[in-house]
């Protein structure tokens, strides 16, 4: 009789434990759910939060600091081996489209030109290459970049609109690719109207023809990689790439075979890149797209 209660007080037992699990199964599916939409909630805040602190100061994993005085304010930055730059969501600065000087040494002048010139007119809309915030607004007067505005990006990149005739932006002004930030003009160190562009990175400037092509209006690729590449005496390849092989501005003597020749390319090429035929007459000064 013993063992038989025992038996029996064992199965409730059992009974009991089993339906108490079950219960606990039950509580922890309920709650799982509950647990990853806290996650999610948490994640989007977190998101929300980098995003805004990102748009406050661009590149903040990257640039030392956020000055409204210089161009060239990280002499002591650390920059990385390489770095990729994201170009979707581009903007062209202008819609015209004929390139008057390109970056590279100008022996004439004995120093390099950081930018690419390109014809504008007095009056004409300068837009924002890409989201960022206005880092500079300033007037160099007779000298330099004469009005310009300096606008660092959320893809690392900054960039220079130099020769302005007005600026319409305020500093620490956060502003959207595309959105009209001055006016085309002839101010600074200028002989004609015209704007005057450049692509920075930690101060280092780069040839915005690597990344950008103003006849066709687009990016040449939806990305663009940087290299520190140590040249020299610890100047940067970035520092003085010259970007042969893309442009090439017509100097006295120059022909297209000699031109083809110096670029690595064919007469064939040159006129099919330039809508030229093998008998146009080189004007002196005249950019011719190489590839």
């Amino acid at each position: 009789m013993i063992q038989h209660w025992i038996k029996i007080g064992l199965i409730l037992v059992t009974t009991i434990l089993t339906a108490a699990n079950a219960l606990a199964q039950d509580l922890i599916a309920r709650q799982a759910p509950i647990d990853r939409k806290l996650k999610s909630v948490d994640s989007l805040a977190l998101q929300k939060q980098i995003r805004a602190e990102q748009s406050l100061y661009p590149g903040l994993d990257i640039y030392p600091n956020w000055t409204n005085e210089h161009v060239q304010a990280y002499k002591d930055a650390i920059v990385p081996e390489s770095y990729t730059f994201d170009l979707t969501g581009f903007t062209m600065p202008t819609t015209n489209t004929k390139i008057t000087d390109i970056f590279g040494y100008r022996p004439r002048r004995r120093r390099m030109h950081y930018g690419l010139d390109i014809k504008v007119y007095v009056g004409d809309t300068i837009r924002a290459a890409f989201d960022g915030k206005v880092r500079i607004v300033k007037n160099q007067g007779r000298r330099g970049y004469g009005k310009y505005i300096v606008i660092r990006h959320d893809n690392g990149l900054e960039t220079v609109y130099g020769h302005l005739s007005k600026q319409l932006v305020e500093e620490n002004q956060l502003v959207k690719s595309g959105e009209v930030i001055g006016l085309g003009g002839n101010t600074g160190r200028s002989t004609g109207s015209h704007l005057h562009f450049e692509t920075r990175f930690l101060g280092i400037p780069m040839n915005p023809a690597l990344m950008f092509d103003f006849e066709k209006q687009d990016i040449l690729a939806d990305a663009y990689t940087f290299n520190k590449n140590k040249t020299g005496k610890g100047k940067t390849a970035g520092q003085v790439a010259q970007g042969e092989g893309l442009f090439y501005k017509v100097k006295k003597g120059d022909t297209l075979a000699r031109i083809a020749r110096k670029q690595g390319t064919t007469v064939e090429q040159l006129c099919k890149l330039n809508h030229i035929k093998r008998t146009t007459i080189l004007r002196l000064g005249q950019v011719l797209r190489c590839s």
